[in-house]
């Protein structure tokens, strides 16, 4: 076990399990000579220590060396107790970046590719004897230079610049050993059906069972139980429904749904059974929700929902992409919460999945967003499709997602409007987010060109708020923005796409600086000179997207300062630049000092979302 107490995979954990973070020996490989000279095998080539998983790049991992290294070798030995080794042992990555190549005592057991996506192998069959020192060693190769590859806000330059940031290469999330036995649950998938009363299962053994095993599935609600059923499984992959009903449907209860004021979470525990003996046990957990759109709306749990989203980057100065520590996850959980938003849409990044844990756990709702590359070519497509299919695999299950967004502001097809294959790559992207997951709206690219998207996300810097009311307060002067002004200074209703009803959301808007010192570095969308002046030019500007009654939700940017863009509402520590309670009272507050049909309006979304909010 481990003194951590959070599983790097909360949705599917077992008892028992070894966490391989800490020391690592290390070796950066400039020249590319480590597969031809067999560095698998040459213990003394690794002459640094790196403290996985923080990336080489930041000052956590004990190396700090922001240079282009674009292969890096780790090394590390661990062993293996009598007690694990009695059926399979898996290794598991939480993410590496970018190609990753593992072998275990001289034995390639895995290769993948994606830097944001977990993957693992089954190393038994490469372990040696018992008692003896087992040897992993990692390869990642990760090219600044390859603008195919999805990196996100990732810098391809020596230093940082424009909106970009330092690097993040190999391994940055949670390595760790895992015994399981030989029939076991590999996938475990939960899809609410709130209309019906039933919480869906899909569950996926690693492999056919040899005769037919059981499987009991037992459900609660803070130690109430809701179900306890008993399966027979004769294939792989089995689905079932569970029914949740009790005197009245879940949906009009109220006591089972998921929602930020009141994030309910359903406890599973899942035991496969051969006769009585028990051959597996995993624990689990499930959200009852809903999301959909509908007549101009967010609908959350079947009524309408105002989102209030910051943009998170989720980026610390000390270890990059890596999150300092687990209690840093949850800590951001909780700012974004103590502001006053109900919700974050993750930038450029595909959180750790402890984060999503505390989404679920504390209440904040998630826009999940692909780390996008920088062209569009054959190639590049390929690597963001395939990774992105593994990212709606990974985060299914998690209630707290409730958008997805393979692309933003046209990153990778920068020739949308003039060229028909980006624009079909983009519509492929829509429709087979849509066909693996139908249960959440997608927005195939935010925030610039639109024509495949369940919502309309516009990004809008505008740094007054007559200007915002001027072109968002009524229905009338949304169409004349969307077709004329072209917020940023793009089309966003290109040729093929047309708003018809679909909820419009400004999904990035604000950006406020402090006025930089002499010679500091520095980025944003407008400055002002002091504090005082941050906090009313942030009222003014929130106030008048809450004026605007068709603007269904937003996206402030940003949660915190990130390198030289230093528009965050907090520092780059997290340490807050204004009162957080007074950040959080111009959030959460709809003005009423507008024209009475709007004010009718908007008291009347007030009223709704209120309600969703306390039921």
């Amino acid at each position: 076990m481990t003194d951590d107490p959070l599983y790097p995979r909360p949705q599917l954990t077992r008892a028992r399990w070894t966490n391989l973070n800490g020391p690592w020996s290390f070796a950066c490989d400039d020249a590319d000579v480590g597969l031809r000279e067999d560095w698998v095998v040459r213990p003394e080539v690794f002459e640094r220590t790196i403290t996985v998983p923080f990336p080489p790049e930041s000052q956590a991992s004990g190396i700090g060396d922001p240079d282009f290294h674009p292969v890096v070798w780790y090394r590390r030995t661990f062993q293996v107790s009598s007690e694990d080794r009695a059926g399979r042992l898996l290794l598991h990555f939480g993410a590496v970046d970018y190609r990753a190549q593992v072998w275990v005592n001289g034995q390639l057991v895995a290769e993948h590719q994606g830097g944001h996506t977990p993957f693992s192998a089954d190393i038994t069959a490469a372990l040696l004897e018992r008692d003896a020192e087992q040897v992993v060693v990692v390869r990642a190769e990760d090219r600044p230079d390859d603008l195919a590859q999805p990196r996100g806000k990732q810098d391809w330059r020596r230093e940082p610049h424009s909106i970009f940031y330092k690097r993040t290469t190999g391994i940055w999330q949670t390595v760790w050993l895992e015994p399981v036995p030989e029939r076991y649950l590999q996938e475990v998938r939960w899809t609410p059906d709130l209309d019906r009363g039933l919480l869906a299962l899909k569950v996926r053994l690693n492999a056919p069972p040899e005769r037919p095993l059981r499987l009991r599935v037992q459900l609660s609600l803070r130690r109430t139980p809701l179900a306890d059923d008993l399966y027979t499984l004769t294939k792989q992959e089995t689905h079932r429904e569970i029914a949740l009903e009790s005197g009245e449907s879940v949906m009009e209860s109220g006591q089972l749904l998921w929602s930020p004021s009141r994030p309910n979470l359903v406890d599973a525990v899942l035991t496969l059974l051969s006769g009585d003996e028990v051959v597996d046990e995993v624990r689990s957990y499930a959200g009852l929700r809903s999301v959909r759109v509908q007549d101009g709306r967010f609908l959350l749990n079947g009524r309408p929902f105002y989102l209030r989203l910051v943009l998170g980057q989720g980026y610390w100065p000390e270890s990059h992409l890596a999150a300092p520590n687990e209690d840093a996850l949850r800590r951001e959980v909780e700012l974004i919460k103590e502001l006053g938003f109900n919700g974050v849409r993750i930038h450029q990044k595909v959180e750790d999945p402890r984060f999503l844990y505390w989404c679920d756990r504390l209440g904040l709702l998630v826009w999940g967003e692909m780390a996008n590359a920088f062209i569009f070519s054959e190639e590049a497509a390929e690597r963001l499709t395939r990774e992105w299919l593994e990212v709606l695999r990974r985060d299914y299950s998690h209630p707290c997602v409730v958008t997805w967004v393979p692309l933003n502001e046209s990153w990778g097809v920068p020739n949308l409007e003039r060229d028909p294959a980006q624009r079909d790559y983009v519509r492929a992207l829509y429709h087979l987010t849509k066909a693996l997951d139908p249960t959440r709206p997608v927005i195939g690219n935010d925030g610039w060109e639109h024509f495949a998207a369940d919502l309309w996300g516009v990004h809008d810097y505008a740094f007054d708020g007559a200007t915002l009311r001027e072109r968002y307060i009524t229905p009338e002067a949304v169409e004349r923005t969307l077709r004329t002004v072209q917020p940023h200074h793009r089309n966003i209703a290109i040729s093929g796409g047309r708003h018809a009803g679909e909820p419009l959301m400004l999904t990035e808007f604000g950006g406020i600086s402090l006025k930089p010192r002499s010679g500091e570095r520095w980025w944003g969308y407008g400055t002002v000179g002091d504090p005082g002046s941050f906090l009313a030019k942030y009222e003014e500007l929130m106030f008048a997207v809450l004026d605007c009654a068709p603007i269904a939700g937003f996206c402030y940017t940003q949660l915190t300062d990130t390198e030289q863009e230093t528009n965050g509402l907090l520092r780059a520590d997290r340490t807050p630049k204004l009162d957080p309670s007074t950040l959080r009272a111009i959030t959460t507050r709809f003005s009423k000092a507008v024209p009475g049909d709007v004010t009718n309006q908007i008291r009347k979304v007030t009223e709704i979302s209120t309600f969703q909010e306390g039921s």
